[in-house]
């Protein structure tokens, strides 16, 4: 039986996509990343030398600022800042550029729903079109477990509302930004085959969990297209001159 959804998807469709890059003028790097009217846009500045307190001097520091659409930033805002900054550092070559601090601004346009992955796609984006060497690419995605037990993709924010549980799920793409003298490994950095971030929220049992791995795994392809297709001129700018 299928699941009947407010916007007349089906369980496993997702949501218009639109990314785009390249559109603030001081900013070293910029991207917005838009999921039906969910849209996320991202500046990235640097790398500037220094690293943070409490940080590692001798890798490169991620440090990501959340800005909330209105109002003060919050206790959840505070959890996405963590969450983005972890996913980021899992995806960035960090021993290229020692003592030295990207920091990424996170700002809200309108949050319809799936507003984490959002941010993550957006900050994937920003980090490439800045030039910031990264081992892959990474693409994010929500699933939500309905109290029936059917698994959709891709919520709007009254979707989210309306589960049982949810989960943000961070999946690894193919190689293609720049890496020193074109080698598919760095030294001292591994490179991510499975899952790179994995969040959920509310009761969800193991079989429930894979579940939404294995349709989230699926649906990213689309996602990876929209990406590569976006960033291709800057990925084979990178390549050229890491060459």
């Amino acid at each position: 039986m299928e699941i009947d959804r407010l916007d007349g998807r089906k369980a496993n469709q997702l949501r218009p996509l639109a990314c785009s890059r390249n559109i603030l003028n001081r900013a070293h790097g910029s991207a917005s990343w838009t999921q039906g009217d969910t849209k996320v846009l991202v500046a990235v500045y640097g790398p500037k030398a220094g690293t943070k307190k409490n940080e590692n001097p001798e890798k490169a520091c991620i440090e990501v600022i959340w800005k909330p659409k209105s109002g003060q930033i919050g206790k959840s805002e505070r959890e996405y800042e963590m969450i983005v900054k972890r996913t980021l550092q899992s995806i960035c070559i960090l021993n290229i550029n020692p003592n030295t601090t990207t920091s990424v601004i996170v700002q809200v346009i309108n949050d319809d729903g799936a507003l984490l992955p959002c941010a993550i796609n957006a900050a994937c984006a920003a980090l490439v079109d800045a030039g910031i060497p990264l081992k892959h690419l990474a693409v994010a995605i929500c699933c939500c477990l309905a109290d029936s037990g059917y698994i959709i993709l891709d919520p709007t924010k009254l979707e989210e509302q309306s589960m049982k549980a949810y989960a943000y799920l961070v999946f690894p793409n193919s190689i293609l930004s720049v890496r020193p003298e074109g080698s598919l490994k760095v030294q001292g950095e591994p490179m991510e085959h499975g899952v790179i971030t994995s969040g959920t929220q509310g009761a969800m049992s193991v079989d429930d969990y894979l579940n939404c791995l294995e349709r989230g795994r699926a649906a990213t392809a689309k996602m990876s297209t929209v990406l590569r297709r976006n960033l291709q001129p800057q990925i084979a700018s990178d390549l050229s001159k890491a060459g």
